[in-house]
């Protein structure tokens, strides 16, 4: 039997890991002495050895116990519907890499004001962007570098109830 921290330790993971598992129901202790220690056995250490794993494909939580609760779809399907997103994320981000490029082989677009934001647009399209990349473009940098994506919008020449709208998507 091991404790929390024993645990934590074997699996090179935070004591505040497990008991986040513990709170979403996805690890339990096999149960709990008098004085509050909670005392995990082989099948709780089996059971985070799956977790883990999954974890490592970057499958969500809820997904995990899913498929640990045999409930829902099947490990096969939940890693293929993964391995899709997956792919979505990679062709975002060469998007992304096309629009860097162009930039990079035009670097006077770069200079001040010289770049309205019909002008970015258009510079995105050219890189393959549709609305929706665009929108999930402006997610991210919003998320990453909120103050950058604020001066960037400015830069534009947007105004700032449309700024508004773009940074509360």
């Amino acid at each position: 039997m091991l404790t929390v921290t024993q645990l934590a330790k074997q699996f090179g993971i935070s004591r505040t890991t497990i008991l986040y598992y513990e709170r979403e129901n996805l690890l339990l202790p096999s149960h709990r002495s008098d004085n509050g220690y909670r005392w995990y056995g082989e099948k709780q250490v089996e059971r985070l050895e799956a977790i883990t794993s999954y974890r490592s494909y970057g499958l969500s939580i809820a997904s995990i116990k899913s498929l640990l609760d045999k409930q829902g779809q099947s490990q096969t399907q939940l890693l293929k519907d993964h391995f899709s997103d997956l792919e979505r994320e990679i062709q975002a981000l060469r998007n992304q890499q096309k629009a860097i490029v162009v930039l990079l082989q035009e670097p006077e677009l770069l200079n001040e004001n010289m770049v309205d934001k019909q002008r970015w647009v258009e510079i995105m399209s050219a890189a393959g962007f549709n609305e929706n990349d665009m929108l999930k473009w402006h997610q991210k940098f919003e998320e990453m570098e909120p103050e950058e994506h604020q001066k960037f919008l400015e830069s534009l020449g947007i105004k700032q109830e449309e700024i508004a709208k773009i940074r509360g998507l």
